[in-house]
């Protein structure tokens, strides 16, 4: 009886076994939910903030861009804004105009209209650049992330 029962064990390991290596296994698939992020260069969420588009976005072709900054991040008002296409080219230029008095330390409301080429449909990467009329290298500085053109 002990001989039977450690005999049927040892069968069904070996089917076991067998089926175990001779069907293909599915592979687990963790789908990345990571959020896109803002990049800053010389510069922090204390100096700009972009409320729309967000870092991930999807916009069509015309968007406005609405947000905040320090009155030092404009010059005579404004900044300039750019969009590049997924391969680093610009698509798109624009200028972010305060919406109040610019000539001050606290956070102003500053909006652009942005208008890319109808054919672009695409990854994209929006990019706001504090004004530096010196163009003094040193006192550059932006935000840029990611979002998506689509309709």
């Amino acid at each position: 009886m002990t001989k039977k029962i450690i005999y049927t064990l040892g069968v069904l390991v070996v089917i076991w076994i067998a089926v175990y290596f001779a069907f293909p296994k599915k592979e687990k698939v963790i789908e990345e939910t990571s959020t896109p992020v803002i990049t800053y260069v010389n510069a922090s969420d204390n100096l700009i903030k972009v409320d729309l588009p967000f870092p991930g976005a999807v916009t069509g072709k015309e968007f406005k861009v609405i947000g905040q900054a320090r009155g030092y991040w404009f010059f005579e008002a404004s900044f300039p804004v750019e969009v590049l296409d997924k391969d680093g080219k610009i698509l798109a230029k624009g200028i972010a105009k305060a919406e109040n008095d610019w000539m001050t330390e606290e956070f102003v409301p500053f909006s652009a209209d942005i208008k890319v080429p109808e054919s672009y449909i695409g990854p994209a990467v929006l990019i706001l650049r504090k004004d530096n009329p010196s163009d003094i290298r040193e006192k550059d500085a932006h935000i840029s992330f990611p979002f998506t053109i689509e309709y």
